[in-house]
């Protein structure tokens, strides 16, 4: 795929400059946040009825045989019983197949990254020259997509590994001796790798960012453009999220070049999601009333959210003492470790899971019920990311959110 011409208005590692002053860093990148600090309370956000809305059946132009993949491709989807493509995956499959770069907005639970990775993958069965290099903000998303290379290219050759933070280096170093066609990784552990020589920026041609919109916070930023500045100079670019503000939209079309900007939301992430508040005052007892809710009828699978590490481990070791089931997943707990807890937590072995922001972006969790923000989310991104974890593929969720206030409220 390397012969397709492109300007050479690139991105380089001194192109944007004065990305001095960064924001806390998100947990997955080098290092994780330091002193989250909470987005003040708003009521209009986090107070909501579910809206299920009688929406047209979507028709798509195409079927996935139609699309020209690789047959092998085609019958790994039917076995899936997938046969014709969601709205991200009709709009964006035909551009990438022309080596399109692209900007691809939609919903949660939505297919995108099979949208971004059937191309990708049929391009690869054409030339086994082609290299792949997919970033991810967090481990257990970055987990995920290779999970889903497996599968989408089963009875094929192709090859991928991952390469993330919280497993040992040398297994990771081991597997890179031979040429993988799709690494995916978190930009921390990929840049680690790079610098000790293990992998070779120069010898990949298409680089996706998913969850862009947290990919280019100012977090992550100067690792990004290390990456880019390393990779060859008619790379193509593939950016996709669920959210977009127009500052993170600005610093991504800088760095590609005449982009196709797809976005094929319908309504709001959250419409499937009924809101409200648990109002607490510095008087009560925030954990009780965080029980009252888990014990309330209806709450089969929940998911509770907490911005530390710390915490998180508090409220594990308070609801273990009452005899719930939980699992926790957080930076301190190692990549084994959090593979199992999230399995456990999938294959309904513990019905509570605990978490920092590690778990609020693109992970594809059944049945969650019920998500319980115990602390302010940091952002209106992430607290729309964190409740689009329940309402999904149609259904009615749940969602609650702690706001500390005064006596007299």
């Amino acid at each position: 795929m390397g012969n397709f011409q492109r300007n050479k208005k690139r991105y380089s590692s001194n192109r944007a400059g004065g990305f001095g002053n960064h924001r806390n860093r998100p947990q997955g990148g080098r290092g994780g946040r330091q002193g989250p600090q909470e987005m003040k309370p708003d009521f209009d956000l986090f107070i909501k009825k579910a809206k299920l809305v009688n929406e047209e059946v979507f028709v798509p132009k195409y079927k996935f045989d139609q699309f020209g993949l690789d047959s092998r491709l085609v019958d790994n989807l039917a076995k899936r019983n997938f046969t014709d493509p969601t709205p991200i995956q009709d709009e964006v499959i035909p551009h990438l197949l022309k080596t399109k770069d692209i900007i691809g907005i939609a919903n949660t639970g939505t297919g995108k990254t099979a949208a971004f990775l059937l191309p990708l993958l049929h391009q690869t069965l054409k030339n086994f020259e082609k290299r792949v290099l997919i970033l991810a903000p967090t481990r257990e998303l970055a987990m995920q997509i290779e999970d889903e290379i497996k599968e989408l290219a089963k009875n094929t050759s192709i090859t991928s590994t991952i390469v993330v933070g919280g497993m040992p280096i040398y297994r990771q170093i081991e597997r890179l001796r031979k040429p993988k066609h799709f690494i995916v990784g978190t930009t921390g552990r990929t840049l680690d790798l790079v610098n000790q020589n293990k992998i070779k920026l120069d010898s990949f041609d298409t680089i996706v960012l998913d969850e862009m919109d947290q990919m280019l916070d100012m977090g992550f930023l100067p690792d990004i453009k290390k990456i880019l500045a390393g990779v060859r100079d008619n790379r193509h670019l593939l950016f996709f999220s669920a959210t977009l503000d127009k500052n993170i939209e600005s610093i991504a079309k800088e760095m590609l070049v005449d982009p196709v900007h797809i976005s094929v939301k319908t309504g709001q992430t959250t419409d499937n999601v009924e809101q409200n508040v648990v109002r607490h005052t510095p008087e009560q007892d925030k954990f009780e009333l965080l029980l009252d809710k888990l014990n309330e009828e209806g709450v089969s699978r929940a998911i509770i959210f907490d911005n530390t590490k710390h915490s998180v481990k508090k409220i594990e070791q308070k609801l273990l003492d009452k005899g719930h089931k939980v699992v926790a997943i957080h930076g301190n707990k190692t990549q084994s470790q959090r593979k199992k807890a999230l399995d456990a937590f999938k294959n309904g072995k513990a019905q509570i899971m605990l978490a920092t922001n590690v778990a609020a972006r693109g992970l594809d969790i059944p049945n969650v019920s019920h998500v319980f923000n115990y602390s302010l989310p940091q952002s209106k991104e992430d607290y729309i990311h964190r409740i689009g974890r329940t309402g999904r593929a149609g259904n009615i969720g749940f969602a609650y959110t702690f706001v500390p206030t005064s006596r007299s409220h």
